[in-house]
């Protein structure tokens, strides 16, 4: 039982326990306030049957306390099984599913927008929520102690209990039919709030482009066409689900009639007494009261199916696994026919064969959409290739832990990450125990420390999100400050010189020279004078290596290599 729960509302093990707790707490609950109905029956049979005298009074006026405190009693742990208990439990569920984006393949993330995972970690576990909260225990204690109440009744009279009960399967069966309905409308308020998030973000994003080709106008069009949607589909959804809900409640309002009606006959016949008759009366009274809020929380429960099904496809996501025991000797990057493809299905690399050795500079170079990145990526372990094989010192890097892997590597990426913190801690996220000395000393080989003195307070100074505060060359200086803290053996470079001008791109390859002594450096890059020196060039043109050997081996007797050094030499000598 706990399993299911765990799937169907996308619950933690102690999630689903606790769910539990809160049904049996709402059911307690329900029941409890049926005791003074039962209470006020006694009194009134007391006083129709010749009056209550002092020991009476004494004994309702002790029972009605005793019934204030054991409701106050069961609404505490009422209270506390389900709405403390849910927090938790909605911290619990936004945790596990950053730990699950956090070890799933990055392939994943080309199928999913930031907005479309912002909303599930955000959105959907709020939505539940509110659904764990106020309406699954609340549901589910209506329905039990409704069951258990509509069979005591039976006991009485079963024909007054049919006319109190015959109203709850029709009304039940309403909402339950309904529930496809409703699904498909959640669905499409989910996915038009998303467009709307999605539209939001790209507009504040690319707003300085937008004011640049004055397009503000045009892009916001659609963005208000955006908000009309939403709010169309939210007005739907609404008249949707009230469309059901309000006609299940309006059934239930012909019991108290039903109930009213069989007891009068019973009644004139003289097969019911009065004292009877009151007590089916108050009992259905009470009866229908909770089951109206019911109807509604069953509307929303099954409007939440939409939200667990987007949180049930990130935690089905399977996980990159393997050892975190490192078994390599050495660190040469071995690519052994290689072959990987993207979702789209349209191979990326075909067969790639080469060696990146330790002690050298490996240069990945080519035409553009030719594998370049990928092949850092997959060197990295960010995706798990379909096709051959990749080692590291021997090590088959598929069979080993994404996070132990990447403990051998320093990446500096073509787009750099930055964080609203101080230059200072932007560094040291790559080595996060390393002091203020070795951050500074990692920041001098990086050349930041000609643009940190500059800013009031220097090296403790606050960059603003992703750096906007810096410039594109500080920023990837920053990045590669990085690097050089952390001191992997196996260094990544996407285009890391990119956004430097000429001198800082000097200076930069000049502490690069320092750094990479015995190690493994896999450059990407398409200035061609940043690669003039490597010790090796790898060129991938159309998902194979078309060329391979060191720069005069290549400009001797390659011919895509030639090429591009000559193209580049004739763009640098193009004037205005």
């Amino acid at each position: 039982m706990i399993k299911a729960l765990q799937r169907r509302f996308a619950l933690s093990r102690q999630g689903a326990v606790d769910l539990i707790k809160g049904c049996i707490a709402c059911v307690a609950q329900d029941i409890s306030f049926m005791i003074p109905v039962g209470l006020l029956y006694c009194f009134v049979i007391d006083m129709m049957d010749g009056g209550i005298d002092g020991a009476g009074i004494v004994f309702y006026m002790m029972s009605v306390l005793a019934c204030l405190a054991l409701i106050f009693i069961v609404t505490y742990f009422q209270y506390n099984a389900t709405y403390l208990a849910t927090y938790v439990e909605s911290g619990v569920r936004r945790i596990t599913l950053a730990e699950q984006l956090r070890k799933i393949p990055l392939s994943f993330f080309n199928k999913k927008d930031l907005a479309d995972l912002t909303n599930s970690i955000m959105g959907d576990c709020a939505t539940l929520e509110t659904a764990f909260s106020h309406y699954v225990p609340a549901l589910a204690g209506s329905l039990i102690s409704t069951t258990l109440i509509s069979i005591s009744l039976f006991f009485y009279d079963w024909r007054m209990a049919i006319a109190a009960v015959w109203v709850l399967p029709i009304a039940f069966a309403i909402t339950f039919l309904s529930s496809r309905i409703q699904e498909y409308f959640n669905r499409k308020s989910v996915a038009a709030n998303v467009a709307l998030e999605s539209g939001v973000q790209e507009c504040i994003e690319s707003l300085r482009d937008l004011k640049a080709y004055n397009a503000e106008d045009t892009y916001l069009e659609g963005l208000y066409e955006k908000i009309d949607h939403v709010e169309k589909r939210h007005v739907i959804t609404e008249l949707g689900t009230a469309l059901f809900v309000v006609s299940s409640t309006l059934i239930l309002k012909f019991g108290i009639a039903t109930v009213a009606l069989a007891g009068s006959i019973l009644l004139v016949r003289g097969e019911l007494e009065v004292p009877m008759l009151f007590l089916f009366l108050l009992v259905a009274s009470r009866l229908y009261a909770p089951l109206e809020g019911a109807l509604q929380n069953l509307a929303a429960v099954i409007s939440t199916k939409s939200n667990i099904d987007r949180m049930n496809e990130i935690l089905d996501q399977p996980v990159q696994q393997g050892s975190d025991r490192l078994s390599n000797k050495g660190y040469d990057i071995d690519f052994d026919h290689v072959g990987f493809s993207y979702d789209s299905g349209k191979a990326v690399l075909k067969d790639v064969s080469f060696t990146a050795k330790q002690g050298e500079v490996t240069a990945l170079v080519g035409p553009s959409g030719g594998g370049k990145t990928t092949v850092s990526r997959l060197a990295a372990r960010f995706w798990d290739i379909q096709k051959g094989r990749i080692s590291v010192g021997g090590m088959d890097i598929s069979q080993i832990d994404p996070e132990a892997l990447l403990s051998l590597y320093s990446i500096v990426f073509q787009d750099v990450t930055l964080f609203n913190n101080t230059i200072l801690e932007n560094i040291r996220i790559g080595k996060k125990d390393a002091d203020d000395e070795e951050v500074i000393r990692a920041a001098k080989l990086a050349n930041c420390e000609e643009f940190a003195l500059k800013l009031p307070d220097g090296y403790n100074s606050m960059i603003g999100e992703n750096g906007c505060e810096l410039s594109g060359g500080e920023r990837q200086r920053i990045s590669i400050a990085r690097a050089f803290l952390k001191n992997a053996p196996i260094i990544l470079l996407d285009e890391a010189t990119a956004s430097l001008d000429v001198e800082n791109e000097t200076l930069i390859q000049n502490a690069l020279s320092k750094l990479i002594k015995d190690k493994t450096v896999l450059v990407i890059a398409h200035r061609m004078r940043t690669v003039s020196g490597a010790d090796k060039v790898v060129v991938l043109s159309d998902g194979i290596v078309a060329e391979q050997g060191s720069p005069t081996e290549l400009m001797s007797s390659g011919k895509i290599y030639p090429h591009m050094v000559q193209l580049q030499m004739t763009g640098g000598n193009w004037k205005i």
